[in-house]
């Protein structure tokens, strides 16, 4: 079933929306998105909007044992989660620049329960294959080996480099990044975005014409 909100998002790069969500001041202006280091993996794939479900994992340190019980709780998680659902998986352990959250087998498993892409901050792989998936990957890098790699645990608040998530929150990703869409701002948003575009657009107009004089740009920028 189609879901217009996720619909109209998709619309949206996700400079604009940024830009947007800054209008409307629900939010601190350095709060919401990810740095630099968290990058779009396939941005071929073009925008994601989906839900999140969050977990925590333990890669390459040892300090509990495997347990697939709890990865069956991630995978529960997504099937019962609003659709779509994108997996959001923060490393606990030590040595993050080894952890290794999501290969084949498990996009695989989430694309089957619903779930769009996956986010980690830490690193990916099976690349070709989760891209003939079209399953977007938003992570820091991409490694080899998965290591120790285990859930520890399911439906939790994590942060992905500074970033806040909660379960249910709805993220918005493209090859120029990824952000938090606040909630209730469904219809105010919308305004803000064309007003973005409509000003960005008369700037870019002036700026590219024949008549552009740097000394009278001031006056555009802050119209």
């Amino acid at each position: 079933m189609s879901n217009p909100w996720i619909d109209y998002l998709k619309t949206v790069d996700t400079p604009t929306l940024a830009n947007a969500i800054e209008l409307l001041e629900v939010r601190p202006r350095q709060e919401g998105f990810t740095p630099l280091s968290v990058r779009c993996v396939f941005p071929e794939f073009g925008r994601m909007a989906a839900y999140a479900v969050t977990a925590q994992a333990e890669s390459i340190t040892k300090t509990g044992p495997l347990d697939l019980s709890l990865f069956m709780d991630l995978y529960r998680a997504v099937e019962a989660a609003p659709k779509p659902a994108v997996v959001v998986i923060q490393e606990i352990g030590g040595h993050r620049d080894y952890a290794v959250h999501c290969g084949e087998v498990m996009a695989t498993i989430f694309q089957r329960l619903g779930a769009v892409g996956l986010v980690s901050d830490c690193a990916v792989r099976d690349i070709p294959e989760v891209r003939a998936l079209g399953f977007h990957y938003f992570a820091r890098g991409i490694a080899a080996s998965h290591g120790n790699f285990r859930i520890v645990r399911t439906g939790v608040p994590v942060q992905v480099e500074g970033m806040a998530v909660h379960p249910g929150d709805l993220l918005h990703g493209d090859e120029n990044g990824l952000l938090q869409v606040p909630a209730g701002i469904a219809e105010t948003l919308p305004g803000k975005v064309d007003l973005i575009r409509a000003r960005e657009g008369r700037l870019m107009e002036y700026v590219r014409s024949a008549e552009f004089r740097l000394d009278a740009l001031h006056g555009k920028m802050v119209e």
